[in-house]
């Protein structure tokens, strides 16, 4: 019987792809976390008499110690591993979201999301350079597709199981069983989790597979300074690409359960029912992007063209959210939203690999810090404004502007990146 060479051949029941699901997994809980104010917000603003603008301000509070915390923890992922970085991110984010529990007023909601924006900031640095360690660079945007499934996951999960966890306990009790989670994941990431010139579970085919089609910089070798990238025209780039971008999926992200509350007249019942559809098409779209991405490559497109190509077409797509606002249905509403879910995610599923394109996997945690905390800026400036603007009912304009932001943010990378492909850092 003929064999097939797995380190030429990858198949899907090798155990890198274990580590794609472990990612995904904790992006989910993540997001989890960070939606379960979003779920109960319409209870929490009426028990502790906060308006949206409130609101706007507290969501944008997290936003600007996210966007801080991943530019200080980039270098401390760079420099301790990734294992240890995201076991200190879980204790600290799921701590941070248990103590929601025993929110009192506007400074006590602010102060503890504060603490869960610098917890989860070491998420996706940490993740992605997981998949920079663990995945050949053919294989990354399946692998940061996968990854990139847990906020849309997150976000399908959170509505239902918080929405619940509310009705049976109410919203205190919902912050203490959603902040346990990340605990229990925990306990299997150090089970399973080591680096592939370490790991005990990794077949010598598939080490060498990995090995082979990752980058020429050993992870080990020194990487260059922070000073050193922002010197790097392509890293403005790729900062300004994100920074226009991020606002879009954080208004869904945080604004969609208000919205429904007080546009669409749902109730907690009804969002717990309802609301996570739109995040469901994001899921797909993450992994339908990065999978497209292989496919093109696999079909002998360039890595430039592949990630561009996918980069557009959701953009260029990401408009179908413009309708939502003023159709009479709630339902097609709702599908609507999530068709522009979808395809926001689907041009995330190749606009995030872009740093591990460009850097070796010994600066990944850097580059995606400053990467991720220059789309949590962005995000910051545009759910404050969204407040402002949903406070005065202005929801038309804002997804106008959410239509917009992808399309910028896609030329912006035509323009400035003509080519991508791996830097020469020597």
């Amino acid at each position: 019987m003929q064999t097939v060479n797995s380190a030429t051949k990858p198949t899907w029941w090798q155990y890198r792809w274990v580590i794609a699901v472990m990612l995904c997994l904790i992006t989910t809980i993540n997001y989890i976390d960070r939606i379960a104010l979003s779920v109960a917000a319409p209870l929490i603003l009426e028990d502790l008499s906060l308006d949206l603008t409130q609101y706007g301000v507290i969501t944008s509070a997290f936003l600007l110690a996210y966007a801080i915390g991943q530019m200080l923890v980039g270098p401390l992922i760079d420099r301790i591993g990734t294992k240890r970085a995201f076991t200190l991110a879980v204790v600290v984010w799921s701590i941070a979201g248990m103590l929601h529990a025993v929110t009192r007023g506007f400074a006590t909601l602010f102060s503890f999301r504060v603490l869960l924006g610098i917890g989860e900031a070491a998420n996706f640095p940490a993740a992605l350079k997981a998949v920079a360690e663990w995945f050949p660079r053919s294989e990354r945007s399946l692998a940061v597709g996968i990854v990139t499934i847990g906020p849309g996951l997150g976000s399908v999960l959170a509505p239902p199981l918080v929405g619940g966890l509310i009705l049976l306990g109410g919203w205190p009790f919902a912050f203490l069983v959603t902040g346990a989670l990340g605990f229990i994941w925990l306990v299997a990431w150090w089970l399973l989790f080591d680096r592939p010139e370490e790991s005990r579970r990794l077949g010598a085919q598939e080490r060498e597979h990995i090995l082979q089609g990752r980058d020429e910089a050993a992870p080990d070798t020194p990487g260059l300074s922070t000073w050193n990238l922002l010197r790097r025209p392509v890293v403005w780039a790729l900062l300004a690409s994100r920074f226009v971008a991020d606002g879009a999926f954080y208004f869904f992200v945080f604004f969609l359960p208000t919205y429904l509350f007080t546009e669409r007249d749902f109730d907690i019942k009804d969002i717990a029912l309802f609301a996570w559809i739109p995040y469901l098409g994001a899921d797909l779209g993450s992994f339908a992007g990065g999978w497209v991405s292989k496919r093109l490559m696999d079909r002998g497109l360039s890595l430039n063209a592949a990630r561009k190509w996918v980069i557009w077409v959701g953009a260029l797509l990401v408009p179908l959210a413009l309708p939502a606002v003023s159709v009479d249905s709630p339902m097609v509403a709702i599908a609507l939203i999530c068709g522009s879910l979808f395809f926001i995610q689907f041009k995330v599923a190749a606009h995030f690999t872009v740093p591990a394109d460009l850097f070796p996997a010994r600066d990944v945690g850097k580059v995606w810090g400053m990467f991720g905390a220059a789309g949590s800026l962005g995000g910051m400036c545009f759910t404050f404004l969204a407040g402002i603007l949903a406070e005065a009912g202005m929801y038309a304009t804002i997804f106008l502007l959410v239509s917009l932001m992808h399309i910028v943010s896609a030329a912006i990378i035509t323009w400035l990146m003509p080519t991508i492909k791996q830097l020469d850092l020597r």
